[in-house]
């Protein structure tokens, strides 16, 4: 960091102390100055001078007095979460969603645009562009308000920002999301592939919170796998890890197949891509085959066996792998757990050794734009530690 909190009128050992005083505060329901100074190892004074300029920046508040208290209480503050904010955004092949949240990861607003996924990049970046600025200004921001930005998109991505290689989307492949998102927000951009922040959500807010090592399956109209390993995302040595549906064997490739051997489903559809099909929309297509099959008709029961079996091939490799506590079905089949998740477990228990709980997602769509603004909070969790750098509207520094 090279700017000073206040505009460049502060030293920089004041900017440090009042990064060490926001820590402290951050999650905090109110701290005395005795407290905070105290946990900051600050002198009192120091601490009353650093909190009465975050008072006057906006950056804390004091709290109101506990009822009942005998005398004059002590006085109180706390850290203001919206202060500052995030965006999370999850490029998707059916849609675009930009989620504004606060620094405790509070939504305040978002926006959702409705993509194809036979879009070409220019088409696609632009709606990217007018979901963003259209959730910015449905929140009463704008671009300067954003103190870092987690992006979620199918594919490989690079630790740049840029898609390594995406079979999902045409030209997509080599788009650096990183550099096109920062003309038109500010502050530090994070990029990460879809299935893996859906994990990191799960593993924040969602049915994983409490499990250490995780398996999240992305069961819909393509296939993929986040895995959360000792709480933390597991990202691989270049971000490949949990990549087994490039295994043939591993039967992900095949597993939307199936789905379209029933009457309802259109032919021609790419398998590779983990496209329903292409006549009509796959997800109303998908949710007529799970219907029928919930309504007895045979072949589409059937399908959604064969369809269980393929993903089991997979999840079950992953499962004898890492031994998860906890297998997390996400994505827009989710939405049909009622036939999938005990096929799924009883596959698990004939391929495992020991077979973990199976959890449903309880996210539906929005999982991935959550795990992206978990991706920009963490990114500012690490700069309040001194390990980064942020950008804010009242002196943070920019990245």
């Amino acid at each position: 960091m090279t700017e000073d909190l206040g505009g460049g009128d502060l030293s920089r050992l004041r900017q440090l102390n009042a990064l060490a005083v926001i820590r402290t505060l951050r999650g905090e329901p109110g701290l005395t100055v005795t407290e905070i100074s105290r946990r900051t190892g600050l002198s009192r004074a120091s601490t009353e001078d650093v909190v009465r300029e975050l008072l006057g920046r906006g950056w804390v508040v004091e709290t109101e007095p506990t009822a009942g208290t005998v005398g004059r209480p002590a006085r109180r503050y706390r850290f203001r979460a919206d202060a500052g904010h995030v965006l999370g955004v999850d490029i998707g092949g059916h849609k675009i969603l930009a989620i504004v949240a606060d620094l405790d990861g509070e939504p305040r607003h978002s926006r959702r645009v409705a993509v194809t996924p036979e879009m070409g990049r220019r088409q696609r970046l632009a709606a990217v562009d007018r979901t963003v600025k259209e959730c910015l200004a449905g929140a009463g921001l704008t671009a300067s308000d954003m103190w870092a930005t987690g992006v979620s998109t199918t594919g490989l991505v690079d630790g740049t920002g840029r898609v390594m290689l995406s079979d999902a989307l045409p030209e997509w492949t080599g788009v650096d999301l990183a550099a096109h998102l920062g003309r038109i927000v500010a502050g530090p951009i994070m990029v990460e592939n879809d299935c893996k922040l859906a994990a990191l959500a799960e593993s924040w807010r969602g049915v994983a919170r409490y499990a250490k090592d995780v398996v999240f399956l992305l069961a819909g109209l393509r296939t993929g796998t986040g895995l959360i390993i000792d709480g933390k995302l597991h990202r691989g040595f270049a971000n490949a890890a949990g990549e087994i549906g490039a295994l043939p064997v591993a039967g992900w490739i095949r597993a939307q197949e199936q789905l379209k051997s029933w009457p309802g489903q259109p032919s021609g559809a790419s398998g590779a891509s983990g496209a329903a099909g292409t006549a009509g929309d796959p997800d109303s297509m998908a949710a007529e085959l799970f219907a029928a099959a919930r309504n007895g008709d045979r072949r589409a029961a059937s399908a959604v066996r064969r369809y269980v079996k393929d993903l089991a091939v997979g999840a079950s490799a992953l499962v004898l792998t890492l031994d998860p506590e906890l297998v997390v079905v996400g994505g827009g089949f989710s939405r049909s757990a009622d036939l999938i998740v005990e096929p799924l477990r009883r596959e698990l228990d004939r391929w495992c050794i020991r077979t973990p709980e199976v959890r449903v997602s309880a996210f539906a769509d929005e999982g991935v734009a959550l795990g992206a603004v978990r991706l920009a909070l963490d990114h500012v969790e690490q700069a309040l530690k001194g390990g980064g750098q942020l950008a804010s509207p009242e002196g943070f520094p920019r990245g």
